[in-house]
């Protein structure tokens, strides 16, 4: 066959070899290059919005190193970094995920642990909502009208997960169902209600605190939906420094103090 051959030849294959050895070492060189510049990237849940741009502004301020956060619902980051997304840190609001990216081997089990707890509420649109006694008794979808109820993604959002939890626990899924909204993150469905596009939504509490537009309803019970934690831990692939002292910042008093103020629960058992 002229001007090639479809057989390997013996120097084709050792080409082959040194070139990926070539792009090995620089991968590490990058990685190492990353470190020793003080860079550190954070997948976060959107939920951390507020709390990790104070974080990171005070953690840069305090070291010199720079805190790049991703913010998205855990669902889209821990698929993210299945893809080979160049995460260093992964906060997840949902324990299930992180289990997910553990048996996959995608982190490091031994840097993680439980960071924070939350709870669900549900808030109406403006300052002055009325509140609604949550219960079995409720009659969610008589007081949604022709009204819907904002909620984050019901089968992949962790905030959508819990709040359909709930309401199947409290006999209000089945009505309620053809009237909710889904917005990809729980911020998203947090606006749909702050702009008055839906009067009633599911979100944090630590969510309805950020916005003024919004008000807490009702608080559902914390024993009708899974426990509410977000465990934290260091990407696998990641090969960062820096990973194990942020993490360690995260416990900090500084943090902790941020976390407090966005209403976060700070100890978790």
């Amino acid at each position: 066959m002229v001007g090639g051959s479809r057989f390997a030849t013996p120097f084709n294959a050792t080409f082959r070899r040194v070139r990926a050895l070539c792009a090995g070492l620089a991968l590490a060189a990058s990685l190492a290059t990353q470190a020793s510049a003080g860079e550190i990237t954070v997948f976060a849940a959107a939920s951390l919005k507020n709390a990790m741009d104070e974080i990171s502004a005070e953690y840069q301020q305090e070291t010199g190193r720079t805190v790049t956060v991703s913010l998205a619902s855990s669902s889209a980051l821990a698929r993210q970094i299945q893809l080979g997304a160049p995460a260093d840190i992964f906060i997840s609001a949902s324990v299930a995920w992180m289990d997910t990216l553990e048996q996959d081997d995608l982190i490091d089990p031994a840097s993680r642990f439980d960071l924070l707890g939350n709870t669900i509420v549900l808030i109406g649109h403006g300052p002055d909502a009325p509140p609604i006694e949550i219960g079995p008794d409720m009659d969610l979808a008589g007081i949604l009208g022709t009204g819907h109820l904002a909620m984050a993604l019901v089968d992949a959002a962790p905030a959508g997960i819990y709040g359909k939890a709930a309401l199947e626990t409290l006999g209000q899924w089945a009505t309620v169902q053809p009237r909710v909204a889904q917005g990809d993150t729980v911020r998203a469905a947090l606006a749909l209600v702050s702009r008055g596009e839906a009067p009633l939504g599911v979100v944090y509490a630590t969510d309805a605190a950020v916005d003024d537009n919004v008000t807490v309803v009702g608080t559902f019970p914390a024993e009708a939906h899974p426990p509410i934690i977000y465990p934290a831990a260091a990407v696998s692939a990641s090969g960062n420094a820096l990973n194990a002292a942020f993490l360690e910042y995260l416990r900090g008093p500084a943090a902790t103090e941020a976390f407090d103020r966005q209403g976060f629960a700070t100890s978790v058992d």
